[in-house]
């Protein structure tokens, strides 16, 4: 799923309807498409609509789940057809084009303003383009959290209560860790993970991407980019990390099988964990991804996920939009219900529902989502929305200098070309979202 986000297919999601108002038994149908997610999603929000519709005597909800594969091209031939969603899932990364583009209508007279304040405020960018409120979000996923063995720690003579905090003793504890056929830590090593994964390190180390805030031109050259590099060199030339990873980034089945000791990994790893490796759950203990200097306040993680946006052409946007307020900005006891389906591996955006959390038996005491809440989440930031091609170079980059093809200076100006490359054939400059 993060492939296909990253990819672009996700941004084309929640198009508009156009046309009357849509009716059934007297009663306005708002059309709902929903991407297809794991099945205990499927399951909420059935139950969630079909609460909802149970309440109703003027609107029906009818809700359509769309398989990932298949999204783009039906969503061209509702287009094609005038017969849009009035109400989509769609994806932090779709929507300043979707909004460029005229497809989502702005929601800050459509929602109680309770509903938009209750927003956190590091996510209200992810959602806002040019001073309006174009999406609400549903649930944000960090992309880069710490996950550590604490019994192999205690062997290796490392204190399970204070993990590392910086990237030298993230190389200390790897080293330490480093045993027989276990090794210290597993990452991103391959240059289509390390494009996307890599973005919090980036943000870390720089406080920026290779690319100039404007994306008038490369930055991948400047020095702090050396620092992400060496990171990625020192694990990989240290033989701290499998050299021939057999699965990619977001699986954490490498962790989960014990063939290493630490892994970053998205929060997505907890659902994995406790669905296909429960005993694994009582040996591991979760941190923030150490940062370059220690700075507990700078980012590590971008925090990627969904929204649900209302189709600019909608004859329905007040129906549709109190429906959006129903779903996932009402009540917080629809929404602390969904993270407890997750197994607390996705995490809120709402302020409100983090206290509804904190105040819940069952989920404060789940071992990994307070840290993750209080530690990562609020340091996160968006995934990048810089065209694909500009990541990517920067991931063959790190690929190249952490496998020794290239020296680190050499490897960031190769990088540095080619995002200038892709900044004039793209015709970038000044394009970048305000």
């Amino acid at each position: 799923m993060v492939a296909t986000a990253v990819a672009g297919a996700l941004v084309l999601a929640g198009c508009g309807s156009d046309g009357e108002k849509q009716t059934e038994g007297g009663k306005t149908v708002v059309d709902f498409w929903q991407f297809k997610f794991e099945d205990y999603q499927q399951a909420w929000f059935k139950k969630q609509v079909d609460a909802y519709n149970a309440s109703q005597d003027k609107v029906k909800i009818n809700l359509q789940v769309v398989p990932g594969d298949t999204w783009e091209q039906k969503l061209k031939a509702a287009q094609a057809a005038g017969k849009q969603p009035d109400v989509s899932t769609t994806a932090y990364n779709g929507i300043v084009p979707g909004t460029r583009e005229g497809r989502f209508a702005p929601l800050d007279d459509l929602l109680p303003a309770k509903a938009l304040g209750d927003i956190k405020d590091n996510v209200k960018d992810f959602v806002t383009v040019e001073g309006k409120t174009y999406a609400y979000p549903f649930l944000v996923e960090p992309s880069t959290v710490l996950y550590y063995r604490t019994d192999l720690a205690e062997a290796a003579g490392l204190d399970p209560a204070k993990p590392p905090t910086t990237w030298d003793e993230l190389l200390t504890w790897s080293t330490k860790l480093t045993q027989g056929k276990v090794k210290g830590m597993s990452i991103a090593s391959v240059e289509a993970d390390l494009g996307w994964s890599s973005w919090g390190l980036q943000y870390n180390a720089c406080g920026h991407l290779p690319i100039a805030d404007d994306w008038s031109k490369a930055r991948a050259t400047e020095p702090c980019f050396e620092k992400v590099a060496g990171l990625y060199k020192s694990l990989y030339s240290g033989g701290l990390i499998p050299k021939q990873p057999k699965v990619p980034y977001a699986d954490g089945a490498p962790y989960g099988n014990g063939e290493v000791a630490m892994t970053a990994g998205g929060s997505w790893v907890i659902g994995q964990l406790k669905n296909e490796y429960p005993k694994m759950i009582e040996k591991t203990a979760v941190a923030p991804f150490p940062t370059v200097d220690g700075d507990a306040a700078k980012p590590t993680s971008t925090l990627g996920g969904w929204t649900l946006t209302v189709d600019a052409k909608s004859e329905a946007k007040k129906e549709a939009a109190d429906f959006v307020n129903y779903l996932v900005a009402g009540d917080t006891a629809i929404m602390t219900d969904f993270f407890k389906a997750t197994g607390y591996s996705k995490y809120t955006a709402r302020t409100s529902v983090d206290a509804a959390l904190a105040a819940d038996p069952q989920a404060s005491s789940d071992p990994f989502m307070k840290i993750i809440s209080e530690q990562v989440v609020p340091y996160g930031k968006p995934e990048a929305a810089q065209p694909w091609e500009v990541s990517l170079a920067f991931g063959k980059a790190l690929e190249s200098a952490m496998k020794g093809k290239q020296s680190i200076p050499d490897a960031l100006k190769t990088a540095d070309n080619a995002i200038n490359d892709a900044i004039k054939k793209q015709s970038l400059a000044g394009t970048a979202p305000k």
